[in-house]
């Protein structure tokens, strides 16, 4: 069966986009994009006169029953696709943890999640791409057809083109997961237990580690039916994902547990993972269960992200998401430890992409473990970006990468020892991107931009998010 929503709506907006950015390349005037939301952490500042306005092409174009497959627009948003596919039996193989991530912004901002140690990145299970090169020409992209801009675009962070539609492999979807969680005393045990787990037959893979010596090790096998007690986390008397975990890992021991599908696959959206604690913290608010329940419907992900824009707080909390070689990997968390001591910690395996040079192309193994390290207040802006330089150098000596979605600080010569600058250039040039902003400059936060908290704060609860627009 093959469910067509509206392909004429479709046409019409790629084409009106595509005029807008021939004019923008005739006039040789560089522009940036908006797509009506971000996942970005950096405070964003967009010009009048360069902004390209994409936030129309948010639309499910077809789901293929037969093919499982789903042909979607850049701006959906992961519950919008998965509630559709879901509707037809058929699940992505890669759901990034935040229902308001779209697929264009998971494909260029390399989005992985815990299938992702056996299904790559989200960008890895998609079979085209429909791009507006940056002088206007619309184009498709595969492994076969414009196969370097295919690959390329992951993890480009939008600097190559505008996506405007993908077409995304879908497997069989079930009701529940199943899940375990299996307690780990070290961060070498926490990560041995991955690896060995990553070679089982199971769906879903993640840890959380709550400190040096205590963590948790959590697996999930998709399933139809129900063994044990049915947990939930979506609601607004549900426990927060990671709260519950941590009561599980106080007893020790190893434990099972039945989960709808959508509440796992969201199960990190009230909170985002555990950073809306710090809102607490930092209006004095007392932090228990009842508040979280009464402030329920501004602490998930898409009003704290407003919330991270409105407020400036990202220039004050170390949002990092970090990946290195399997085997660099304790390393790194003794270094988070030391130096840092921020926890929990996020511990996320995922399978390389070895032809995408924004993404773990170039790290000497076949597993890399993705770091979520998101830390407390910092208010001194000085050593607020002393402590992130810190985390930059010690991932470039341990041969990490950095998800570009966080605050960059590297100089240069700093980021293109890392990335291929002479690929990237040759990419940009080959598909008439160089008017376009480059990867480095979109990404390096170069100054503060000063923001009123507390009004932030008010217009995150009482209004919707705007652009912050300079003339």
């Amino acid at each position: 069966m093959i469910v067509v929503m509206d392909n004429k709506k479709h046409i019409q907006s790629v084409e009106l986009v595509a005029d807008k950015v021939k004019s923008f390349y005739e006039n040789k005037k560089p522009f940036r994009i908006f797509h009506g939301s971000t996942n970005s952490t950096r405070t964003l500042t967009f010009k009048r006169d360069e902004l390209l306005d994409v936030s129309m092409l948010n639309c499910n174009i077809s789901i293929d029953t037969k093919a499982q497959t789903a042909i979607v627009e850049p701006n959906v948003p992961m519950d919008k696709l998965l509630a559709a596919t879901l509707y037809l039996g058929l699940l992505p193989p890669v759901i990034t943890e935040f229902p308001g991530i779209t697929v264009g912004g998971g494909i260029q901002g390399g989005a992985g999640e815990s299938s992702s140690f056996k299904r790559g990145f989200f960008s890895q299970n998609i079979n085209w791409c429909e791009m507006i090169l940056a002088d206007g020409t619309v184009i498709k992209s595969s492994s076969e057809e414009n196969s370097d801009l295919f690959y390329g675009s992951a993890g480009s962070m939008g600097t190559l083109g505008v996506i405007t539609a993908v077409e995304i492999r879908l497997v069989p979807a079930k009701k529940y997961v199943q899940l375990t969680y299996i307690p780990v005393n070290s961060f070498e045990s926490a990560n041995q237990t991955m690896l060995e787990q990553s070679n089982q037959d199971i769906d879903f893979l993640d840890g959380i580690m709550f400190g040096s010596d205590s963590g948790l090790i959590i697996i999930g096998q998709l399933t139809d039916g129900v063994y044990g007690k049915v947990q939930r986390f979506s609601r607004a008397h549900d426990q927060w994902f990671y709260l519950h975990a941590e009561v599980i890992n106080s007893q020790g021991k190893e434990y099972s547990e039945t989960v709808p599908l959508t509440d796992y696959l969201f199960r990190y959206d009230r909170g985002a993972f555990w950073v809306g604690r710090f809102a607490f913290e930092r209006f004095k608010v007392p932090y228990n269960r009842f508040t979280r329940y009464l402030l329920n419907p501004i602490l998930h992900t898409r009003k704290l992200y407003q919330a991270l824009q409105e407020s400036g707080a990202s220039q004050e909390h170390i949002v990092q998401d970090l990946s290195l070689p399997y085997d660099q990997a304790v390393p790194f968390l003794r270094y988070i430890h030391d130096e840092l001591n921020i926890y929990p910690l996020w511990l996320c395996p995922i399978k390389p992409a070895p032809k995408s040079p924004f993404l773990c192309n170039s790290l000497p193994t076949n597993l890399v473990i993705n770091v979520g390290v998101w830390g407390p207040r910092t208010p001194n802006y000085d050593q607020f970006v002393s402590a992130n330089r810190s985390i930059e150098l010690k991932l470039a000596e341990l041969q990490g990468k950095k998800w570009l979605y966080a605050h960059t600080y590297y100089n240069e010569a700093e980021f293109w020892n890392i990335y291929d600058k002479n690929w990237y250039d040759k990419l940009r040039t080959k598909y008439r991107a160089t008017t376009l902003p480059d990867i480095y400059t979109k990404t390096k936060v170069r100054e503060r931009v000063e923001v009123d908290a507390k009004r932030g704060l008010f217009k995150t609860i009482f209004g919707r998010a705007k652009l912050r627009i300079v003339d």
